[in-house]
């Protein structure tokens, strides 16, 4: 078994169980201490693993990982995928830029775009898309949200379907098995569901850690995607789900 093969499986028994202890994961794969924990560790680094005294759990189904933790949560998988989605945006296209970090370093790829013109309720991405003289920036009104420059509310949502843009650019907290969009705050998936539905094509950029994680707001399924952006295959179950909907598949 490979270290990939083993990690994988790792993340398997911890979903079934929620729970595994080092003693466990010793014994089940006839390994060292050792190198349990830095599977675990390394495991912990990706998002995929909460980290516990003595072993492993799920992470929390209601309360996502902290914005700063997650801007270095699996930064060269992202830089990947953004470079490769950036590629499928034309210039002089129109976009909405949804709230994450995901959306963030695919905002850092686009900045040398001629034409855009991007609607975002994400200061993080208005400020890194001012500085090109060619772009058209829009900040949509509402909530601020002071833990990650998120903007969301009713004002948020009415501004947002004021619009019909080219693509939607959207992230997400997890995608579940049978292919529904999961996030963590029911204010932002509002917010996305608009951009969604006001978008001629819906861009999904989502590295392979998000396969793994079950928050516990519906925002909606991969049926409404055009493409899906990732760094790894998805599971067998997903990719038959975005066959069946004719929905892209890249694979940064």
């Amino acid at each position: 078994m490979t270290q990939q093969e083993r990690q994988e499986s790792i993340v398997d028994l911890v979903r079934r169980q929620g729970y595994a202890s080092i003693e466990q994961l010793t014994a089940h794969f006839i390994v060292t201490p050792q190198t349990i924990r830095r599977d675990l560790n390394a495991l912990a680094n990706e998002g995929l693993i909460r980290r516990v005294h003595g072993g492993a759990g799920l992470e929390s189904s209601t309360v996502n990982t902290s914005y700063h933790t997650r801007k270095t949560l699996n930064l060269e998988a992202k830089q990947r995928i953004a470079a490769l989605l950036a590629s499928k945006i034309p210039n002089d296209s129109s976009l909405f830029i949804n709230i994450g970090t995901s959306n963030e370093v695919v905002a850092e790829a686009l900045r040398h775009h001629r034409g855009l013109e991007v609607i975002t309720n994400n200061l993080n991405v208005a400020a890194i898309l001012q500085h090109n003289e060619d772009f058209n920036v829009i900040i949509a009104g509402g909530q601020v949200r002071s833990r990650d420059g998120g903007i969301i509310g009713e004002a948020t949502i009415d501004f947002i379907n004021q619009f019909k843009v080219d693509y939607g650019i959207i992230g997400i907290s997890g995608i579940d098995e049978d292919g529904s969009l999961l996030e963590f705050d029911y204010q932002e998936v509002r917010v996305a569901q608009a951009i969604i539905e006001n978008s001629r094509q819906v861009f999904l950029a989502a590295d392979h850690s998000k396969f793994h994680r079950n928050p516990v707001v519906r925002q909606g399924n991969v049926a409404q995607l055009n493409a899906l952006f990732t760094d790894r295959q998805p599971p067998d179950s997903l990719i038959r789900l975005l066959e069946t909907h004719d929905v892209a598949l890249h694979i940064a």
